[in-house]
């Protein structure tokens, strides 16, 4: 597989490898969306991080969690609800997760299941190429593209007409990735 290393003229940096099926995953302005979210959530994202700690220690040390206050009347509120799920979720009484690769995500679709979560938090090692190469395969779930030929024995795997809606699981947001500055 030719890999190349990924240059982008904007103030985004990818030190990864970049495999060329994965470079349409690191387009402009998928980066440029990347970096929006960065320079708009950052400084969030690390106060939260923070008070997630802080947090933990509280509960170290003994105290129970409470409903905050200032959320007291929706609580009270009889009325209060939430939408109902789309049409596609109303029945989840089978769900099964898995990791991203090629294989097992058509496996999963193709699994009768309500909903296939595809898992890049547990079920995928969060290495570089994995979490490309997961990025790739959902890509190509999404389309209706995904194919996969098994290169001992020459099984193509496809995904059905009829098949498992698709969910994502993403990375937490409190793991950095090293390969994007």
């Amino acid at each position: 597989m030719p890999q190349r290393c990924l240059t982008t003229p904007l103030d985004i940096r990818v030190h990864g490898r970049v495999p060329m099926e994965a470079e349409h995953i690191l387009s402009p302005d998928a980066l440029r969306f990347l970096g929006y979210l960065h320079t708009r959530y950052e400084q969030r994202r690390q106060m939260l991080l923070a008070a997630r700690v802080a947090r933990q220690c509280e509960f170290d040390a003994g105290i129970d969690p409470c409903f905050r206050a200032e959320t007291k009347y929706i609580r009270d509120d009889p009325a209060w609800s939430v939408r109902p799920p789309p049409k596609d979720l109303e029945d989840r009484r089978v769900e099964i997760t898995g990791p991203v690769d090629r294989k097992m995500v058509i496996n999963g679709l193709n699994s009768g299941a309500s909903t296939y979560m595809a898992d890049f938090e547990d079920s995928t090692s969060p290495t570089w190429d994995n979490v490309l190469d997961g990025q790739v395969n959902l890509y190509d779930a999404t389309r209706g593209t995904i194919e996969y030929t098994n290169p001992a024995n020459g099984k193509v795997y496809k995904v059905n007409e009829k098949h498992s809606v698709l969910l994502v699981r993403p990375r937490g947001w409190h793991l950095d990735e090293a390969h994007v500055t």
